[in-house]
């Protein structure tokens, strides 16, 4: 029997070794402890389909605005209004409401071209090589350009802009340390570009934000002010860039470790929206959801008290084999859904965005490449509380 099967049960959101493959993990805390609590860090955790997909809409329990990161959460960071991942009912309704209209079915029409465009001018340069990298080479480039171009910010900025990000959210040697200048740094790399584009209005999503009003519950309005629109424009830009970044290097490796499902994609391309859902199902981005217990609540016997904490493992529930046949198979063909976008009022405002990226990525690969093999020995992870991926994920083409 394997190890972590006999060892003592144990799940840690910054242990490197579990992040490497936690499915094992989850798999036993869905059968031997549903309800799981972790000493060290004091959270926590459900791991079942029926549990997570009860409470990840239950705002009124689970509660967002001390953080939904183990990192923000656990390490009690404040968070500055405009951060709609962080936010709660009634301001969590008045941004998310203002901030959909960066997702219309307009914009979204407008932007497949140019993701398109994005693509095919970093694969074609790459079309005679032996290999690339899926990350590196498209899904670290592509979405920041993408969402560069939803909200005004030139080329030139959006490579640091990436990096920042990165770093923000990486876990260093200091496991589960986190800055508490971490939002105040994120914020500062766009205060620039605001005050450029306050002066020099233009068709994007700075200039609506720089223009918007919001109706305050007294039904009072006001226009944002520069910190809510900092805060709107970095949880944008820092959001929407590394989880799709992640699902193209996820779904690289996936379709090169299943070549026959490869295939039946490049004979039929009409079947890579059910692959990107199957990818986002299978492994996603986004893994896991922190959340505050804002009062007492019963689970499995044992009362979870108000002020605990609480992750959600949405990552656990899409592999759980009382909701999913044969749940560890990739299986482009699958129906049901998953949990990757969450549920409820904190549904992924983005998921359009997302699923439209990942879907034109993978036509314009598959135009291009029909065989591919990964390159493990360069292959590397990146290490976040938050978000989990490949931060390199390198392939053989020849």
């Amino acid at each position: 029997m394997p190890a972590h099967e006999t060892a003592e049960l144990y799940y840690d959101p910054y242990d490197f070794a579990i992040d490497d493959d936690p499915y094992p993990v989850w798999r036993r805390m869905r059968e031997e402890a549903p309800l799981y609590y972790n000493d060290k860090y004091r959270f926590y955790a459900l791991s079942r389909y029926d549990d997570v997909v009860k409470a990840l809409p239950d705002w009124e329990t689970y509660r967002s605005g001390k953080g939904t990161t183990a990192d923000i959460l656990f390490n009690g960071i404040d968070v500055p209004p405009g951060i709609l991942l962080f936010e709660d009912p009634p301001l969590h309704d008045l941004h998310r409401r203002l901030l959909s209209r960066v997702f219309t079915p307009r914009r979204m029409l407008a932007v497949e071209d140019l993701v398109r465009g994005f693509c095919s001018r970093a694969l074609d340069p790459l079309r005679d090589s032996d290999g690339w990298d899926f990350v590196a080479d498209l899904g670290a480039i592509m979405p920041m350009r993408t969402i560069g171009y939803l909200l005004g910010i030139p080329e030139e900025g959006q490579e640091q802009i990436r990096r920042r990000t990165d770093q923000n959210i990486s876990v260093g040697d200091e496991v589960g340390d986190v800055s508490a200048t971490v939002f105040a740094e994120s914020l500062a790399l766009f205060a620039e570009y605001i005050e450029w584009r306050a002066g020099h209005p233009s068709d994007d999503l700075m200039t609506e934000l720089l223009n918007a009003e919001i109706e305050e519950p007294d039904g009072t309005r006001r226009q944002l002010d520069r910190t809510e629109v900092l805060a709107y424009t970095a949880m944008i830009a820092g959001a929407g860039g590394e989880t799709t970044a992640r699902l193209i290097g996820f779904m690289g490796e996936l379709l090169a470790n299943h070549p026959d499902q490869r295939r039946e994609l490049v004979a039929d391309p009409t079947l890579i929206p059910l692959a990107v859902e199957e990818t986002l199902r299978f492994e996603p981005p986004s893994p896991v959801q922190a959340r505050y217990v804002a009062r007492d609540v019963e689970l499995y016997g044992q009362t979870v008290a108000e002020g605990s904490f609480m992750l959600l493992l949405n990552g656990s529930a899409n592999r759980d084999d009382t909701h999913y046949p044969d749940p560890d198979r990739y299986n482009i063909h699958r129906t049901g859904g998953h949990l990757s976008f969450g549920q409820g009022i904190h549904f992924c405002l983005g998921s359009a965005l997302a699923r439209l990226e990942a879907r034109v990525a993978f036509e314009e690969v598959l135009k291009r490449w029909s065989d591919w093999e990964v390159d493990y020995d360069n292959a590397r992870r990146a290490r976040t509380s938050s978000v989990r991926g490949w931060a390199r994920m390198p392939v053989r083409t020849r």
